[in-house]
């Protein structure tokens, strides 16, 4: 039987593996597909190929690579016209949703609040400061009381992730600007006022797609 030790220090290493992972993703190229092997990350992460081989579940779990029996993992590439299709839809789901939760109670209120914090903690990972960025954004959503566009929302974001992370490693202030973002759409709901929260919102989700540096089409 695995002691409580040896299951803890395995879950470690197949977070840390996880995290390597999935930052090492987020530098490749986004318009073309990787293939990527077990032996090849486990050497670059300097662990076994048990972790990586979990943490590559895990990742195709959350949409960021498809595991290709004999051959590896397959990083799909990303498509400026996926990228848009995506902020568009993002915007429809969040702004409907966003409308639903005004007036804000203030326990929904110190619930973002704290996420805003959190994420200001994470300025400086990458990986941690997305994740809780996607966290506050399926708060808004999930608030909202619709359990199928929860689940919609949750496939729209998966593959965004990779091109947000690159967004904030590579980015001028990026991360500034999002917590600056993300506090105003606290602030505007915490106003009551639907029309300035939806405003705050596409003011973010349009800053967002600058800095994917993707041209809005008229």
């Amino acid at each position: 039987m695995t002691s409580l030790r040896e299951g803890g220090r395995r879950r470690s290493a197949q977070d840390a593996t996880y995290r390597f992972l999935k930052q090492r993703i987020a530098e490749l190229p986004r318009d073309g597909g990787t293939f990527l092997t077990e032996s090849e990350v486990a050497q670059e992460a300097g662990t076994s190929r048990t972790p990586v081989r979990e943490a590559l579940l895990r990742l195709e779990a959350e949409g960021f690579l498809e595991i290709v029996p004999k051959k590896g993992a397959f990083v799909p590439p990303i498509s400026d016209a996926e990228v848009r299709a995506v902020m568009e839809a993002r915007e429809l789901v969040e702004h409907w949703c966003l409308c639903r939760v005004v007036p804000a109670g203030e326990d929904f209120l110190g619930e973002l609040d704290r996420l805003v914090g959190r994420q200001r903690e994470l300025i400086d990972d990458p990986v941690g400061f997305i994740d809780c960025d996607r966290a506050f954004h399926r708060a808004i959503v999930r608030r909202a009381g619709n359990p199928v566009l929860a689940e919609f929302y949750e496939g729209l974001r998966d593959r965004q992730v990779r091109m947000g992370l690159r967004a904030v490693r590579t980015g001028n202030d990026r991360a500034a600007r999002v917590l600056a973002e993300h506090t105003a759409i606290v602030d505007t709901l915490r106003s009551g006022d639907p029309a300035k929260a939806g405003e705050a919102l596409s003011a973010h989700l349009a800053s967002t797609m600058a800095a994917l540096r993707l041209e809005e089409q008229s």
